[in-house]
């Protein structure tokens, strides 16, 4: 009996131990280094915001990341930016609307000029975290000792550039976080893009069962009120 009882706690422990452990480590996937992480300014309902943070990615990111699961025609249809634009501005080399969001600068280069290859950013925000995105672009500063003189307080000793720079440099401290936002929030929509949608769908279905729970409980009642 009290062997028995030794082994039970035993294995109690041994799950409670489990569990903290792997809070832990979502804990540090989430964030990281145990940095408090600023919040996120997210609203997938805002186009105008997704739009900028799309000319953003576009912009600054697309020399070395990805987002091989966003074709170039989305950016049409779900964040209405007209067709003739995307082409125009958004698409720099001969690749149709409906191709893939992926760079053409070869794997090995990136390899070559950063020490790894620079990572797919389509699903950044899940495998993180939209406040950890948010403040790893707002996390650089100088540091002398570092290959490209810039080191980030959410990701020590990174290996990438601060592309932001010189934007940063020639706008307001508001103007910059601002514009993080936006480009965290583009971020995080391509990684669910069909998030809104779901959810729309999702109230729908909601309204449609609570409207069907009458006609279907008046038909048990209708029907049990002759049992004894």
């Amino acid at each position: 009996m009290k062997k028995t009882l030794i082994s039970k706690l035993q294995v109690i422990c041994g799950v409670v131990g489990l569990a903290f452990g792997l809070a832990a480590t979502q804990s540090q996937a989430a964030g990281g280094h145990n940095v408090d992480l600023q919040k996120a300014p997210i609203n997938l309902e805002d186009k105008a915001s997704l739009q900028r943070g799309a000319r953003l990615f576009t912009d600054y990111c697309m020399g070395c990341h990805s987002v091989n699961y966003i074709r170039y025609e989305r950016l049409t249809t779900d964040l209405s930016i007209p067709e003739e634009l995307v082409k125009q501005e958004f698409i720099f080399n001969d690749k149709d609307i409906f191709a893939q969001m992926r760079i053409s600068t070869p794997a090995e280069y990136g390899k070559k000029w950063f020490g790894t290859t620079p990572p797919d950013l389509t699903l950044a925000t899940r495998w993180r975290s939209p406040d950890w995105v948010y403040s790893y672009l707002l996390g650089f500063y100088e540091d002398s000792s570092r290959p490209y003189g810039v080191n980030n307080s959410v990701f020590p000793n990174v290996g990438m550039p601060h592309i932001m720079a010189n934007m940063q440099a020639s706008v307001s401290d508001e103007e910059f976080k601002s514009a993080m936002g936006d480009l965290t929030n583009f971020l995080t929509y391509t990684a669910d893009p069909d998030k809104l949608e779901r959810e729309n769908i999702g109230r729908w279905i909601l309204i449609f069962l609570a409207i069907l729970f009458i006609p279907v409980w008046f038909l048990n009642r209708e029907y049990w009120k002759n049992v004894h």
